[in-house]
């Protein structure tokens, strides 16, 4: 079974910069892409950004310009680097691998943002 860890949630003043980690771990099987989301109190979860297989990366315009994935492949972990963070970044992050048989959920991570 895949499990995916998330690290480094926190609060931050605005203005500031933050790191997330996802580290995998279990059987991952064929191409694979992790993707981050973000979800507030009743509001949808949100997509952020992405990172497939071959290293290409995609992000939303909420977060771009703002915003990095990157990966350690020797550490099987993704990393998602936030600046210039605004108290509307407030939310709780979630990182979802995607590999040939399904789909696979970290834990999430809180961010909060303060003025």
């Amino acid at each position: 079974q895949v499990q995916l860890v998330e690290s480094g949630g926190g609060s931050v003043q605005a203005g500031g910069s933050l790191r997330l980690s996802c580290a995998a771990s279990g059987s991952i099987f064929g191409l694979k892409y992790i993707d981050w989301f973000r979800q507030a109190p009743g509001k949808e979860r949100e997509f952020i950004a992405t990172i497939v297989d071959n290293g290409t990366t995609d992000y939303a315009d909420s977060v771009r310009g703002r915003s990095t994935i990157s990966r350690d492949n020797a550490k099987n972990t993704v990393y998602l680097e936030l600046t210039n963070l605004k108290p509307e970044d407030t939310a709780e992050y979630f990182c979802r691998l995607s590999d040939y048989y399904g789909d696979y959920w970290g834990q999430g991570a809180q961010v909060t943002v303060s003025s």
